[in-house]
């Protein structure tokens, strides 16, 4: 009975980074691992990711791209799979980017990375071969996963990282670690979707305005087009504003016409939980206890996802 408490870890979190972090300390380390989450998956915020994998938002960019580079190689062994995993490696165009820009750490890396030519995008842009992810499968999926592998999902509301008395405590509380920990510098980033049925796109393309700063993306999903995007720093705010709605799908409708006139399906608000820096370190608290912090991922989560993981539990390790 001892050995189990000793092994025993609490992971504070339930989205795709708690969860993701959760399987890996559960399959890996051979720990005894609960998940207190405030939501079930469905209703976190990785449930409203467009998740295309691609480092967005997140700093220190350097360790964002290592990080995502092993995510990268889980995800395309998770493609195998798509039906069960949701992952699949779908084909598009990241706008604005050039080959000088994406650098070694993608070119040498990144499958059928390459300039886009004309009739794939009117501008400068990077033609990629990368993995989306339908976040409406792969959450059960993890969750499944984390439960085939002896862990248990507790549903509850934590006031504060000390209710976690287990000898190592993971906190992946995203947006929450502002006040959890508390920490002031993690701050929400606002995104806007609109679903739409598919009037038959099946590459994903993302774009900006270098003068307005304003986004377009579509991500062809199962059974629908997602539409964005936005990112209004600093506002808490979960209520869709029909007019932004409007503009998102214009400007989509710039890129691919036949936008224009596709169903509303839906409409979906997420709040990106940026920091300067993501926190990613270990911290002995007084009474022995360890504590690993892993938050603050902004975009970039479900790209980082395996990443940050596989580092989380290392530092875990009493």
């Amino acid at each position: 009975m001892e050995k189990r408490r000793n092994d025993e870890v609490i992971v504070v979190g339930g989205g795709v980074i708690g969860l993701t972090t959760a399987v890996v300390l559960a399959e890996g380390a051979g720990r005894r691992v609960r998940v207190w989450t405030r939501d079930p998956v469905e209703r976190t915020t990785s449930a409203v990711a467009g998740a295309l994998w691609w480092p967005y938002k997140i700093e220190p960019l350097a360790l964002a791209r290592e990080w995502a580079l092993r995510s990268l190689d889980v995800y395309e062994q998770l493609a195998q799979r798509p039906e069960a995993t949701g992952v699949r490696m779908v084909e598009g165009v990241l706008g604005e980017g050039d080959l000088d820009g994406a650098d070694a750490w993608a070119t040498g890396r990144v499958p059928g990375l390459r300039a886009a030519t004309a009739e794939e995008h009117g501008g400068a842009g990077l033609w990629a071969r990368l993995p989306l992810i339908d976040m409406s499968t792969h959450l059960p999926w993890l969750r499944e996963r984390f439960l085939g592998a002896g862990g248990s999902i507790e549903t509850r509301e934590v006031s504060a990282l000390a209710e976690a008395e287990a000898p190592v405590v993971v906190n992946c509380t995203g947006l929450g670690a502002r006040e959890l920990v508390p920490d002031p510098s993690v701050r929400p980033v606002r995104g806007q979707l609109v679903v739409v049925e598919n009037p038959g796109i099946d590459t994903w393309l993302t774009s900006s305005d270098a003068a307005s700063g304003e986004m377009a993306y579509f991500f062809p999903q199962p059974g629908r087009l997602l539409l964005g995007g936005t990112a209004d720093e600093g506002s808490w705010s979960l209520d869709p504003d029909p007019k932004v709605a409007e503009a998102i799908v214009v400007r989509c409708a710039e890129l691919r016409p036949e936008i224009a006139g596709a169903r509303v399906l839906d409409h979906r608000v997420g709040l990106r939980p940026v920091r300067d820096a993501v926190r990613l370190e270990r911290e002995l608290l007084p009474d022995g206890r360890i504590l690993v912090h892993n938050y603050g991922h902004g975009g970039a989560g479900v790209t980082v996802a395996w990443g940050c993981a596989e580092e989380a539990a290392a530092l875990a390790s009493p």
